[in-house]
């Protein structure tokens, strides 16, 4: 039963990657062709060729891994001070950030606008980092795992004398690895297909992301269909590629807690 959905969510990614070795003529032809007659690059060359493409990856490459970098430390620091310390108000900052995880992003819109403004951050690379430096999500998926691990594993540590981020580094985030992968995956696809945010703060070509980069490539060569597929195929690798690398400890952090024996 498996197979057969597969092959259909499957499609879409073949007919992506079989169109971008197709000729715009192929592409363009009705009924659409199955399976391209030959071998065409041309759309990855025209690609390939345009001077800003190169850049704009870079730029969505460093906004995801400076998110995905920052959202497991921050999100770990966080979720384990939730886990284990008690505070005056812990329980109320708490429910005030699982508040925010129900405000759509059309009602921060503005409010984040403006405070990137402030900053002096708009039309930079830091308009679209800072906002993600640590996310809701990242906090209360740690803070669940850090619940379930036994308190007697860190006890033991304590005795010995270990401080209490000693005892996160060294001994809870080796155990957290299905955690951190599920962050690390979830972040790295939120950051690298986010088109709204930087639609919105960025204007200057030279800063665009890929994905913003595309649309405006699309618009610009709504013609050259061989060439707007190979961009999307490019877009598309560094997520399968991440998804592949933690595909193993993505899946265990659904299926477990982290912890055997």
């Amino acid at each position: 039963m498996l197979a057969p959905l597969a092959l259909a969510f499957a499609l879409p990614l073949v007919w992506l990657v079989l169109s971008s070795v197709m000729s715009d003529a192929e592409i363009n032809r009705f009924p659409p062709a199955l399976w391209p007659h030959g071998i065409d690059l041309s759309g990855y060359r025209y690609v390939m060729g345009n001077a800003l493409f190169p850049r704009w990856f870079a730029n969505s490459l460093i906004v995801a891994v400076v998110a995905v970098t920052s959202n497991l430390l921050f999100g770990a620091l966080g979720g384990y001070a939730f886990a284990r310390m008690r505070f005056g108000g812990s329980r109320l900052l708490l429910a005030l950030m699982l508040a925010t995880m129900v405000v759509p992003f059309q009602l921060t819109m503005i409010p984040t606008f403006l405070v990137m403004k402030w900053l002096g951050l708009i039309d930079t690379l830091g308009a679209l980092i800072v906002p993600s430096l640590v996310t809701p999500f990242a906090v209360f998926l740690f803070r669940q795992f850090f619940l379930s691990l036994p308190r007697e594993i860190e006890e033991a540590a304590w005795i010995d004398g270990c401080s209490r981020l000693r005892v996160l580094f060294s001994i809870v985030l080796p155990l957290a690895r299905p955690a951190l992968a599920t962050v690390a995956v979830l972040t790295f696809l939120t950051a690298w297909n986010d088109l709204s945010w930087p639609l919105i703060a960025i204007n200057h070509d030279t800063v665009y992301t890929l994905q913003l980069g595309l649309t405006t490539f699309q618009g610009q060569h709504h013609t050259k269909w061989s060439a707007v597929m190979a961009g999307n195929v490019i877009t598309v690798l560094p997520v399968l590629v991440a998804f592949l690398l933690a595909q193993r400890t993505f899946i265990q952090s659904l299926t477990s807690s982290g912890i055997k024996g």
